[in-house]
């Protein structure tokens, strides 16, 4: 008895190690991401994906943290603390290097009406401007779309005086009459509308395809692991098809998941009027073309202000900056 007993024991002590080498083995191979990004109702998706486990169904543990500055997360990114970064095109153009490397591999959205100008009711159009003081946050998103707006209407930023400030700051001010103008983003063009101060002059659902929120990754990490990435895509793609089958399941868990000024799910679908949300063929068409495509005039476009105003640490090109590759993976 004594003797069965003992070879019982062994015999669950040996399963015990082999499940647990198992454990670790299946731990160490479990691919993990960890991305920064802002508050914004773009980003959704991506908390999406992580609660609905779309990310876990391909091996992949995403790690989602919010930091409201884009300076702050991109110098995590250079310094390996974070794996890539949720961003717009234009603002992750600022942080590309020789010395530090990232590439686009997804599109989120597109602000649609999720951006604008606050300015005095009696003003026209973008051309009224001149002249004026505008609270706009310099380095941002907000003034490389200002910059293009004056350009369309035959001005530059030499013709306005440009009061620098978050666009936090800048919508309270206007509300409160310190500034005449501002360049600020949701919810704070609806705030005005509501308390009927001033009026939205322009907003992004008259420039499609300008404010592109995309996914950047450490080409290193790139380089090592493609099949996270391809999960990554994939977990992503998933999201964007919850999205137009059940927009409201869908609303309802990336309200809680993004949070802060989106944690109801009825402000979060309110916002998200205000983008275009991509999924997989709209990403093929976005990135397509390369330098002559959607995503090539961009960056080239991004270069232009950018490299006018000396923001750039390099001169940026399409395949400096987007790895298309695993859109059809």
């Amino acid at each position: 008895m004594t003797t069965i007993i003992s070879k019982f024991r062994h015999a669950a002590l040996a399963a015990g190690i082999a499940l647990s080498a198992l454990s670790v083995s299946l731990h160490a191979e479990a691919g993990s991401l960890k991305l920064g990004m802002t508050t914004w109702v773009g980003y959704g998706p991506l908390f999406l994906a992580r609660d609905m486990g779309y990310f876990k169904e391909g091996g992949l543990d995403v790690s989602l943290e919010i930091i409201e500055e884009a300076s702050m997360y991109m110098a995590a990114v250079a310094a390996g603390e974070l794996d890539g970064s949720a961003s717009t095109i234009d603002e992750i153009m600022k942080y590309r290097s020789k010395d530090v490397c990232f590439k686009s591999v997804y599109a989120l959205d597109d602000s649609h009406g999720g951006d604008g100008v606050l300015a005095p009711s009696q003003l026209k159009s973008v051309a009224d401007l001149k002249g004026m003081e505008v609270g706009l946050n310099e380095g941002s998103v907000s003034q490389f779309w200002f910059n293009i707006l004056l350009k369309q209407a035959g001005l530059s930023q030499a013709d306005v005086k440009v009061t620098n400030m978050t666009a936090d700051d800048a919508a309270a001010a206007f509300m409160a009459d310190r500034i005449p103008v501002a360049v600020t983003w949701e919810p704070h063009l609806t705030l005005a509308k509501k308390a009927n101060k001033g009026q939205v002059l322009i907003d992004s659902s008259k420039t499609p395809g300008l404010i592109v929120d995309v996914v950047a990754l450490n080409c290193d990490y790139i380089t090592k692991n493609p099949g996270d990435v391809e999960a990554l895509v994939k977990g992503l793609y998933k999201a964007n098809e919850l999205i137009k089958e059940n927009p409201e399941k869908a609303y309802e868990v990336m309200a809680k998941g993004v949070g802060g000024w989106l944690k109801d799910p009825k402000d979060f679908a309110s916002s998200a009027a205000g983008v275009n949300f991509y999924g997989k063929a709209r990403n093929a068409e976005f990135f397509a073309g390369g330098e002559s495509g959607e995503a090539g005039k961009l960056i080239k476009l991004g270069g232009d202000v950018w490299g006018g105003f000396g923001k750039l640490k390099m001169d940026i090109k399409y395949d400096d900056l987007v790895d298309p590759s695993f859109l059809t993976k």
